[in-house]
């Protein structure tokens, strides 16, 4: 696996961190880092401008995301200024790594 620590580009917030995400190393592909990132950051693809590798260097095919090492930082460059409306903060259940089992603690 690729591990690489994603974020959304979101400059007006003073914290703004990174998440990190693995994709299969026989499958990097723009689609799939795309696909990958959105689903974990909770946004729709379709509002997603570019994917930037930073500080300054815009992703834009397969070759590139194949250059990527571990835990290079990336960010989702949104299309709508007003980026509350284009993303969902997931539920405990649908987190990834959400056990329901462990978190029903009996005594």
């Amino acid at each position: 696996e690729l591990v690489l620590k994603v974020r959304i580009q979101t400059p007006h917030l003073r914290e703004n961190d990174f998440i990190e995400i693995e994709l299969d190393r026989q499958e990097l592909t723009y689609k799939e880092l795309l696909r990958v990132s959105c689903h974990e950051l909770g946004v729709n693809p379709e509002h997603v401008q570019k994917i930037r590798k930073l500080p300054n260097t815009m992703l834009r095919k397969d070759k590139d995301v194949a250059r990527l090492q571990d835990f290079q930082e990336l960010e989702l460059v949104l299309t709508v200024s007003d980026k509350n409306l284009l993303f969902r903060v997931p539920t405990l259940s649908e987190q990834s790594g959400y056990n329901k089992k462990a978190s029903e603690l009996t005594y």
